[in-house]
């Protein structure tokens, strides 16, 4: 995946000296756009999708409300010291044009879309969206790697059996992950589960899997530093998916979305358990169940595409400036 070739000019994302970082076209950090994945490493990718969601609406408008507040973000991670863009060729390449009136094509189109940009070799970084996306993503990566490890941030575990008496929606995606082979159940790790549940048993199934799953309390008051030497101890040595739900942030660093639960990680933690992938195998990954219209102040969106950038900054073939 990496780009050595030094013959070859790698994007990079408009800076602020050369255009008003308010001014521009709104892909994510600024980046050329393109309408497929042909000649890039990493594609970033909308999915403007709420058609799986049980409580408060909006999230098909995250993928353009997490582009417009992507546009501070610069090349460099000061923090790492990873140079994603002296690495690879990297661009957006728009939306998957999903279907608003019907769910199951749409997870068809979608599934469809992410085919296409393997194909190219090329990894899929996805600004939903609810969480229902990960269904069809997981299908197309597992098609060309095999069942992956996931490391899943969220509130909820989305591994019920149905809703409403519905095989898909958003709190279904990683049962149906399992059941259709698409996940290496031994290497999935569930990181800030909480809340309430409909049965005492909500957080038994993905534990009788084989999953390790990582409750909210268990994080409190604590590095997660220690937590991901586990994890990668645990899923490490094959293809592995980061597909991360806001609502696993806690609501007083992100209130923009449908389904709210308190007593979550905190941003910092959310940094540790993505700068913690560095050294997988990470095939992809998504940030999901933003909705713009609960996020007044523009800080969920905010968060979510720097937790993309993080996550774009441990992909395999990133180079570390010393």
């Amino acid at each position: 995946m990496s780009s050595d070739n030094p013959k070859k000019i790698l994007n990079q994302p408009l800076g602020g000296n050369d255009m008003p970082r308010f001014g521009g076209p709104a892909t994510m950090m600024r980046l050329p756009a393109q309408e497929t994945a042909q000649g890039l490493d990493v594609a970033f990718i909308g999915v403007p999708f709420d058609l799986g969601t049980s409580n408060r609406p909006g999230a098909r408008l995250a993928p353009r409300q997490i582009r417009d507040e992507s546009r501070m973000l610069r090349p460099y991670n000061m923090a790492t010291r990873a140079a994603p863009f002296d690495s690879l060729q990297i661009a957006d390449i728009g939306d998957v044009p999903i279907n608003p009136f019907n769910m199951m094509q749409s997870i068809d189109i979608i599934e469809k879309f992410y085919d296409d940009v393997l194909a190219n070799d090329c990894v899929p970084m996805t600004l939903g969206g609810d969480h229902t996306i990960a269904l069809p993503i997981l299908r197309a990566l597992a098609k060309k790697h095999g069942p992956v490890g996931m490391i899943h941030v969220d509130a909820h575990a989305d591994i019920n059996d149905h809703m409403f008496g519905e095989k898909i929606a958003h709190g279904t995606p990683f049962r149906r992950a399992v059941e259709e082979g698409l996940l290496d159940p031994q290497r999935v790790v569930q990181i800030g589960l909480r809340g309430t549940g409909y049965e005492a048993e909500d957080f038994d199934w993905p534990r009788e899997q084989g999953f390790r799953v990582v409750p909210a309390e268990e994080c409190w008051h604590k590095s997660l530093t220690p937590l991901m030497e586990e994890v990668r101890e645990k899923i490490g040595g094959g293809p592995v998916y980061i597909s991360f739900d806001i609502d696993g942030i806690d609501p007083a660093y992100a209130p923009g979305t449908g389904t709210v639960e308190i007593a979550g990680l905190t941003v910092p933690q959310a940094l540790e358990v993505i700068r913690g992938a560095k050294g997988l195998d990470v095939v992809g990954g998504d940030i999901v169940e933003i909705s713009p219209a609960y996020d007044t102040t523009g800080n969920t969106a905010l968060l979510g595409a720097n937790l993309l950038y993080e996550m774009l900054c441990v992909l395999p073939g990133v180079k570390y400036r010393s």
